[in-house]
């Protein structure tokens, strides 16, 4: 298991769970739910924001969001 923040360009992973709690609420409402796989579509050149596709659109998170998600490689 590795944090979203760690992951490359183009890789497909899966939600696993969240770090903490106070923002599973505002990731969940953004379709970012345990078991959702997602890919990361575009790092910003100084590595703040992140761009992924979730859920059939584009969504851009903070390092430190993404940092609080954990996941793993697809199957």
């Amino acid at each position: 298991m590795k944090r979203l923040s760690e992951v490359e360009i183009g890789k497909r992973v899966v939600i696993n769970s969240f770090e903490k709690d106070d923002i599973f609420i505002k990731l969940m409402e953004m379709g970012c739910i345990p078991g959702e796989t997602i890919r990361v579509d575009q790092i910003a050149p100084l590595g703040d924001p992140i761009s992924i596709s979730v859920a059939g659109y584009n969504l851009s998170l903070r390092l430190n969001e993404a940092y609080q998600i954990f996941v793993d490689e697809e199957i």
